[in-house]
């Protein structure tokens, strides 16, 4: 099984969570022949991770008209180093296009390693065809604080835990089992893999096991989880 099989990259694919969600993307945007990278939040500039970008109030039409891939579509650069996103009912229209996946940063991280939602989040297009939760491997060990995680005191409220404990694999399991946590608004009919990244070491491979076999028994929405090291662009693993 291969990065894109195992990620079930096809369609509309929302990506959520912290500790990898860029790099996912653009990962899988340069595997797939016809990708388009986009975003329902604000996203740091991507121009040199796609083969162009085009910022445009039309992103159906902008994808119509491509002919070179992957290509970014955003609706206006906010300042020198980020664009904004479209709204969730604009990128749903992309769902028909011809190509083979959209991919969506659907909520922001502030470069941590582990997150949860606010009320507002995750911006997920209703007609999603995946979605894929990511967290990082390295948080575990680590205290909950923002040094760490983004808003420490929503997940300490989806894990049953206190800011500042040290997080275990089963915490962060059960952030992103939890429909208040990685679950949270997912379209009904949308596949969900879990993505545990940054599995650097062996070490690290059974701490993202660890976090794999809790998620899998904490939900049925569920059926594999995924383990990468995206900054090499491997699949390590897939738990199922």
């Amino acid at each position: 099984m291969d990065l894109v099989e195992a990620l079930a990259a096809d369609g509309l694919v929302a990506v959520v969570g912290a500790g990898g969600k860029k790099s996912t993307i653009y990962e899988l945007a340069g595997r797939l022949d016809r990708a388009v990278v986009t975003a329902s939040v604000r996203i740091p500039i991507f121009d040199d991770d796609v083969e162009r970008v085009v910022v445009t109030d039309d992103p159906v039409g902008a994808v119509a008209a491509n002919d070179e891939w992957p290509l970014g579509v955003v609706p206006e650069r906010e300042r020198e180093d980020r664009y904004l996103g479209y709204d969730p009912a604009t990128i749903a229209g992309l769902a028909d296009a011809d190509v083979d996946a959209v991919l969506v940063k659907a909520d922001g991280a502030r470069s941590r390693l582990l997150k949860a939602p606010d009320d507002r989040e995750p911006q997920i297009p209703r007609n999603a065809d995946t979605v894929l939760p990511v967290a990082s491997a390295r948080v575990v060990g680590k205290s909950l604080d923002d040094t760490h995680v983004h808003r420490p005191e929503r997940v300490a409220e989806v894990a049953g835990i206190e800011v500042g404990d040290e997080l275990t694999a089963e915490d962060v399991a059960a952030v992103l089992a939890n429909e208040r946590g990685g679950l949270k608004d997912v379209p009904r009919d949308a596949r969900v893999v879990p993505v545990v990244n940054m599995v650097d070491d062996e070490s690290l491979r059974r701490t993202a096991r660890e976090i794999a076999d809790g998620i899998l028994e904490r939900t049925t929405a569920v059926d594999r989880v995924a383990l990468t090291r995206m900054d090499r662009g491997e699949l390590v693993d897939v738990v199922s």
